[in-house]
């Protein structure tokens, strides 16, 4: 099936996947546009404002890009729940130079300025928007898709597919449990099976008939082959990128991914209170046991916490988000590394 993305006229196969937080920046997904590739601006826990500036830049250049967003699917913390975690973190704070009566004073329960972003992309559409987290209303969907946008949608499984499908949406970005960061599960008090790839997506192709793109531990050329040969339209790659020169990737964490002894990556809700894929640290195997779901309340206990770490140049507690193929990650131009894996075989 023709991909939507075809219209764009991009010549490689291996788009830039959105990484938010700081790794995802306007040059990274300048690069990969300039190399023929698509890159996804990450929206979520920006402002509008920002978000809006960031798009400004990149089409200003005349560039094809998408942007990436945090649909709303909360997960609410229990209360006592939390205030347990946030006593659990004194020593972490300490370690960083907080206060840890700072931390878990409020429960904050945001929407990620959810209306104003939507509004943002409605008022001046890009060429592609995609959802994680959550599924948007049909008619959200569908009006973006009257705008001119083409719509993406995360799904971790062949009945999130079935559900995006009836939504309207145009592509599925089909995520593997490999994937560094965030799951896209949209059951996220549930960690999903760890299906490889080319299975993950040989399923999600029988349960539908949207064109897809690929995503999770794609991080060498016969990943990239194998996941096409699977049926994906495209692949996106995101942990192979982190310590690319265009990247936003702070110093430590920079570090830790071309640490040879850093090896294991687990899945915790220990920062954020959502499934998420990241080196082992000091905070994951402190934390991952007892970290409650919640998210985005402990996402927004943890963030001082980890801000404090990553500029003492800390990797002990700060959220060292990465993939299975982690070691693959190259210190070079972005464009290099998305030109090398599309060179399949």
């Amino acid at each position: 099936m023709p991909s939507p993305l075809d219209a764009l006229g991009l010549d490689l196969p291996v788009l830039a996947a959105p990484m938010a937080g700081g790794p995802t920046t306007v040059a990274l997904v300048a690069a990969a546009a300039r190399a023929g590739s698509l890159g996804f601006l990450a929206g979520g826990y920006k402002t509008p404002s920002g978000l809006a500036e960031e798009i400004a830049a990149v089409r200003a250049e005349g560039l094809a890009f998408g942007v990436n967003l945090f649909a709303p699917n909360p997960v609410p913390v229990d209360r006592e729940a939390f205030a347990r975690y946030a006593r659990s973190l004194a020593d972490d704070a300490r370690a960083v130079g907080l206060d840890p009566a700072t931390l878990g004073a409020t429960v904050v329960e945001d929407d990620d300025h959810w209306a104003a972003k939507i509004a943002l992309l409605l008022d001046a559409p890009v060429p592609v928007v995609s959802f994680t987290f959550g599924l948007p209303e049909a008619r959200v969907v569908a009006a973006l898709r009257a705008a001119g946008t083409v719509v993406v949608q995360t799904v971790t499984s062949p009945a999130e597919a079935r559900t995006a499908a009836e939504a309207g949406v145009d592509m599925l970005a089909v995520q593997a449990s490999a994937a560094g960061g965030h799951s896209g599960t949209l059951t996220p008090r549930l960690i999903p099976e760890p299906i490889p790839l080319a299975e993950l997506l040989g399923r999600v192709r029988h349960a539908v008939t949207l064109p897809l793109i690929g995503a999770g531990g794609v991080a060498t050329p016969d990943a990239v082959t194998e996941a096409l040969d699977a049926g994906a339209a495209a692949v996106a790659v995101g942990t192979v990128l982190l310590r690319s020169d265009e990247a936003g990737t702070s110093a430590p964490y920079r570090a830790a991914l071309a640490d040879p002894a850093r090896q294991e990556t687990v899945v915790t809700r220990a920062f954020t209170g959502r499934p998420a894929r990241a080196l082992r640290n000091a905070f994951t195997d402190g934390h991952t046991a007892e970290a409650p779901s919640g998210y985005p309340a402990l996402h927004h206990l943890t963030s001082p916490l980890r801000r404090a770490a990553a500029a003492a140049g800390d990797p002990e507690h700060i959220n060292l988000w990465a993939g299975t193929g982690h070691t693959h990650a190259t210190d070079e131009p972005a464009a290099h590394i998305l030109t090398r894996l599309s060179q399949a075989r």
